[in-house]
């Protein structure tokens, strides 16, 4: 017998399920309503901004399934290719365009199976069944359960995800760090902005709010900014360069310090694409992701949905641009419009109040909260080159040409 088994998904799975076609009323508190925005490119929830389902509703959402422990969800429309393992504990039910398969443990490890759906070798299968419909992208869902897949023993299921296991427990741990590096970042951020208490402040005097020596205005009083533009999807030649691109889903709270697509000079020339230069702040302005952050680490350009922040005169920065914008998140986000996709305009970004320090406190604050985002920024850099071994590992396991 083969050690290698190809068949149906559902062959190995104890069903396969999708989730509602509607989204329940908002409410403040409740189980987990899981959309395609908490899970993440690299396979794992994201809990940090959630949707509720009240406890009284919850049964009408959960008459398909029941997400449960080691169930691996998938996104099958808008945003492709997004899987995570479900983990103990979790409360919740399926989202829109949302969907799970349930494995059958004798046949298949959990693990293996969320491992296997982030391969080039599922990603392909996938791709080949793609429906490219009038406003979005999606995969038959009917169809899906005879989308084939090419399993191994159950031994070599195990040595696979626990080589790959290393490799993401290492990324857990730093991305746990990053986690209490922000938070401290922000915190810091609050402390002297938000309630004004910065070193100096009980011999400062304030006025209608504004420390004497600040200055009180609007973003463009201080900071230019740019959004950027896609090249024509009709000129190939205009991809596949080295120079990042940026989209807005890439935009993580974070640095970046690579992008799924790159294009070429040519591209920026004849596009309305700009390049913009090193820790230069990006900020996400359509749809779920509007406030998203993120500092390019290396000169990059990005799509039209972002929105391009650069330090406009002296005294300020970006490590106060970067603190600023993740603390006006949801400020930004109550000033989205559009009935089918909220957005913000970079007009409303440039006209958002802003308040800047004096130079002494702002030097100050570069140093303080300067080790904060080194820090972050070395774990990040760690956790993008781990990710990137993991990925070149990952394919070669799967088609067996490196043993384990």
């Amino acid at each position: 017998m083969s050690e290698i088994q190809t068949a149906p998904i559902k062959n190995f799975a104890l069903g396969i399920y999708d989730g509602p076609h509607a989204t329940p009323k908002e409410v403040d508190e409740g189980p987990v309503f899981l959309g395609i925005k908490n899970v993440t490119p690299e396979g794992r929830l994201d809990l940090s901004e959630i949707r509720h389902v009240s406890e009284q509703e919850f049964p009408k959402w959960t008459k398909r399934v029941t997400p449960q422990k080691d169930d691996v969800v998938f996104s099958y429309e808008a945003t492709l290719h997004r899987y995570a393992l479900i983990p103990e504990g979790f409360h919740g039910c399926l989202g829109r365009r949302m969907a799970l398969v349930r494995p059958d443990q004798g046949k298949i490890i959990p693990r293996f199976l969320h491992y296997y759906f982030m391969s080039p070798a599922w990603r392909a299968v996938v791709e080949a069944n793609i429906i490219n419909g009038a406003t979005v992208d999606r995969i038959p869902i009917k169809k899906f359960p005879d989308f084939e897949v090419s399993i191994p023993s159950i031994g070599k299921q195990r040595s696979i995800s626990d080589t790959l296991s290393a490799y993401d427990n290492l990324i857990e741990n730093n991305r746990r760090r990053i986690q209490l590096l922000e938070e401290a970042a922000r915190l810091l951020y609050k402390e002297w902005f938000v309630y004004l208490r910065f070193p100096g402040h009980e011999h400062t005097q304030i006025t209608d709010g504004v420390p004497e020596g600040w200055e009180k205005g609007v973003v463009s009083d201080f900071y230019d900014t740019a959004s950027g533009g896609t090249p024509s999807r009709k000129n190939p030649e205009f991809y596949g360069g080295i120079i990042r691109w940026v989209k807005t889903q890439e935009l993580q709270d974070g640095f970046l310090f690579d992008t799924e697509e790159h294009i070429t000079e040519d591209a920026i020339k004849k596009s309305a694409a700009k390049l913009f230069p090193a820790n230069t702040v990006l900020i996400a302005m359509y749809g779920a992701t509007i406030g998203q952050v993120g500092v390019i680490v290396e000169p990059s350009t990005c799509n039209q949905a972002c929105c391009a922040v650069m330090p406009k005169a002296e005294g300020t920065s970006y490590e106060h641009a970067f603190l600023f914008f993740l603390s006006s998140k949801e400020g930004l986000r109550n000033l989205g419009q559009g009935a089918a996709q909220k957005n913000i305009s970079q007009q409303v970004i440039r006209a958002y109040e802003m308040v800047l320090p004096d130079k002494l406190v702002m030097n100050m604050f570069r140093i303080y909260v300067g080790p904060f985002l080194g820090q972050i920024r070395t774990l990040q850099a760690m956790n993008n080159q781990l990710a990137k071994a993991r990925d070149l590992l990952l394919p070669k396991l799967m088609n067996g040409e490196v043993a384990v």
